[in-house]
């Protein structure tokens, strides 16, 4: 026997004389019209799966440096879990005098952490006291070969912030990069953004594997 689910196309018009449930609401072709229950990210930040890491970076450095590599700089040392990246965002306190652009840069092979490292400004689950992440966050530091790829996301301006629109810098990436084990992953530059001053985030998710 096979289950049929019935509908109705169109909007739904409940009447005083009708059943208030009249099957899924489906659209013209008979595809089946649904809507989330919660925000986007709420289950897995339910889970205390979700995690944000903040850093004031000052001159972010361009990608293709090892050094001063950051940030936030994420490196995934467990075996346990893999980073799903799902957004990144920043705000911009003290403008470059070197135009650059602001994106994602990682690499694998970094089987043990990040040297010269310093302290990131936050780290915190999504789910308010849940416990603290898999994986490393730093402010800045040195890993043991440089980014091996560059995706831009916005830009950091030269203009005073008195005559710049303001604005605040936002883009969902949606898991599109995972961090493997012995792997990593930092917002950097497309060239050293002398002078910058900012405050930068990554809101990742760890997946059990």
């Amino acid at each position: 026997m096979s289950n049929v689910s019935t509908g109705q196309v169109g909007e739904q018009n409940y009447s005083d004389n009708q059943t208030p449930n009249q099957g899924f609401r489906m659209g013209r072709q008979g595809d089946l019209i649904s809507s989330g229950l919660h925000g986007r990210y709420y289950e897995q930040a339910s889970r205390g799966r979700l995690f944000t890491a903040h850093a004031i970076i000052t001159a972010p450095v361009i990608y293709t440096t090892a050094a001063g590599t950051g940030g936030p700089l994420l490196w995934n040392g467990s075996s346990t879990h893999r980073l799903a990246i799902l957004a990144v965002g920043w705000g911009i306190s003290t403008v470059s005098t070197a135009a650059a652009v602001i994106g994602l840069t990682g690499g694998t092979g970094q089987t043990s952490a990040p040297g010269t490292t310093t302290a990131v400004d936050s780290v915190k689950n999504c789910f308010l006291g849940g416990a603290a992440p898999a994986a490393s966050a730093y402010r800045i530091g040195t890993v043991s070969a440089a980014g091996n790829f560059f995706h831009p996301l916005g830009d950091v301006k030269t203009g005073a912030l008195t005559t710049e629109p303001g604005s605040m810098n936002w883009t969902d990436v949606g898991g599109m990069f995972v961090v493997p084990q012995f792997g990593w992953i930092s917002v950097a530059a497309s060239a050293t953004a002398s002078t910058t001053v900012g405050n930068f985030g990554i809101v990742w998710e760890e997946i059990p594997v």
